[in-house]
């Protein structure tokens, strides 16, 4: 990741806090950070794991707390999972996933078509809709490999 887009990117972080009467703590800083330089939607484990390597006094319910405010406030999404761990994405742009149901990978993909797809009115009448995300379900092509060895 460059400066200019990780710069960029703490700056609008920065400012969504404040926007939202948040205090932009180290803590706080520090596992942003560990999520946008995670590729893999990770869990609020998983970024614990990795805050914990460097801050071995922050908790795991200080994490995953800090993981819902974002979530909350919409610095971050929460991703529709199969497994019973929430997992987390710092991308909250229009976009699909992908989900391996043998290694749990998690993958972003963006198609138009789904996009454009109309709500049906059944729904409409009863929610008011504010996205939509299509989830794909299957086996990711390294699990098929390993499947294909055996």
């Amino acid at each position: 990741m460059t400066d200019t887009v990780t710069n960029g990117t703490m700056t609008q972080f920065i400012d969504r806090c404040r926007q939202n009467g948040l205090k932009v703590t180290p803590q706080r800083i520090a596992i942003y950070r560990v999520l946008r330089e995670s590729a893999d939607h990770p869990s609020a484990d998983a970024v614990y794991r990795k805050m914990a390597a460097a801050s071995p006094s922050i908790s795991f319910d200080t994490v995953n707390r800090t993981l819902l405010t974002f979530a909350g406030i919409g610095i971050i999404d929460t991703v529709e999972s199969y497994a019973a761990t929430r997992r987390f994405d710092t991308d909250t742009s229009q976009h699909h996933h992908m989900h391996c149901l043998e290694c749990g990978l998690i993958t972003d993909f963006c198609d138009p078509g789904i996009d454009a797809v109309t709500v049906p009115v059944e729904v409409a009448r009863h929610f008011t809709v504010l996205g939509k995300r299509m989830v794909v379900s299957g086996i990711c092509r390294s699990c098929s490999e390993k499947a294909s060895r055996r």
